[in-house]
C-alpha cells in the first residue's frame, strides 16, 4: 500500500525576518505577500529584491487598508502567506556520522516555547527537532512568528509513538538523553552530548511522561538555586545545546 500524501498546509508570517526567510527559499509556495505603503518592508533592500520573483502576488496597501487587515499584529508591514510542509517523515539515520544531535519535545504544550525551542535549536546547530503528532502543541502560526523564521533552515520531524521511535534511535547507535530537574540524575555541564544523540526535554510543569523517561540511558538535571524550582523549558533548552556546542566546538578543537 502507498503511503498517504499528506496535503501542503497554508501558513502565515510577518514581520521582516520571517519574511526574509521564507522568500528566500523554494520549499514553499507563495499565496500573497502583503505590505503597507511607506513601512520599514517597502524601504527593505532585501524584501524588495525577494518579491520580484513574486511579483504576481504583491499587494501594496496603504496604511488603513492594512491596518484593518492585520489590526495589532506586529508586522513591520510585510505579510506572508505560503503552503508547505514544516514537519517532516524521519529520515534513517544509520550513516557514520559521529556527531548527530535531535531535540524530542515530549508534550510541550505551550505555542511561545514551541517557538522558542525551534529558534534555539535552529541556533545552536541541532540536526533535528522532533514533535509527537499527539499530545502537545503543533506548528501554527503562532508557533512559526515566535521562531522568526528558524523553522525554515531547522529540520523539523514527525513522531508517531514516542517509545517506538526511541527505540528506532536505538538500533541506529544513538544514546537518549533525558533533561528533567532530578537529583539522581547528572550534572547537565558534566554530561556527554557528544556522538550520536537524542535530547529529550518534557512538558512545563510535568516533565518527561514516565514511560519516556524509562527508555532514556542518561537523565541530565540543572540544579535550582532559587526560590523558583524549575527553568522556563525553553531556556534549559538553551542551556543544553549550547553546553553540547561548546563540547562539540572543543572537541574539534583538541
Amino acid at each position: 500500500m502507498k503511503p498517504q500524501r499528506i496535503a501542503p498546509q497554508t501558513y502565515r508570517i510577518y514581520g521582516l525576518n520571517g519574511a526574509i526567510e521564507v522568500l528566500n527559499t523554494e520549499y514553499y509556495s507563495i499565496n500573497y505577500i502583503d505590505i503597507k505603503s511607506n513601512s520599514a518592508a517597502e524601504k527593505d533592500h532585501k524584501i524588495n529584491s525577494l518579491i520580484k520573483n513574486h511579483k504576481s502576488k504583491v499587494k501594496i496597501l496603504n496604511a488603513e487598508k492594512f491596518s484593518l487587515k492585520y489590526n495589532e499584529l506586529r508586522t513591520q508591514g510585510i505579510v506572508v502567506s505560503f503552503d508547505g510542509h514544516i514537519k517532516k517523515e524521519l529520515p534513517q539515520f544509520n550513516d557514520n556520522h559521529k556527531d548527530i544531535a535531535l531535540l524530542l519535545g515530549d508534550h510541550i504544550t505551550d505555542p511561545q516555547n514551541l517557538g522558542q525551542i525551534i529558534r534555539t535549536a535552529e541556533c545552536s546547530g541541532i540536526d533535528g527537532l522532533i514533535i509527537p503528532d499527539r499530545g502537545g502543541a503543533q506548528i501554527t502560526n503562532s508557533v512559526l512568528q515566535v521562531s522568526q523564521g528558524a523553522f525554515v533552515s531547522l529540520p523539523i520531524y514527525n513522531c508517531g509513538n514516542v517509545q517506538q521511535t526511541l527505540k528506532k534511535f536505538k538500533n541506529e547507535g544513538f544514546w537518549i538523553i533525558g533533561v528533567e530537574n532530578d537529583s539522581n540524575g547528572k550534572l547537565w555541564h558534566e554530561t556527554d552530548y557528544s556522538g550520536k544523540v537524542v535530547i529529550i526535554i518534557g512538558s512545563e510543569g510535568k516533565g518527561i511522561r514516565q514511560l519516556v523517561k524509562h527508555n532514556c540511558d542518561f537523565i541530565a538535571t540543572i540544579p535550582m538555586q532559587g526560590k523558583i524550582n524549575s527553568l522556563n523549558v525553553s531556556a534549559t533548552v538553551s542551556a543544553i545545546l549550547f553546553e553540547r556546542q561548546r563540547q562539540i566546538s572543543t572537541k574539534l578543537k583538541n
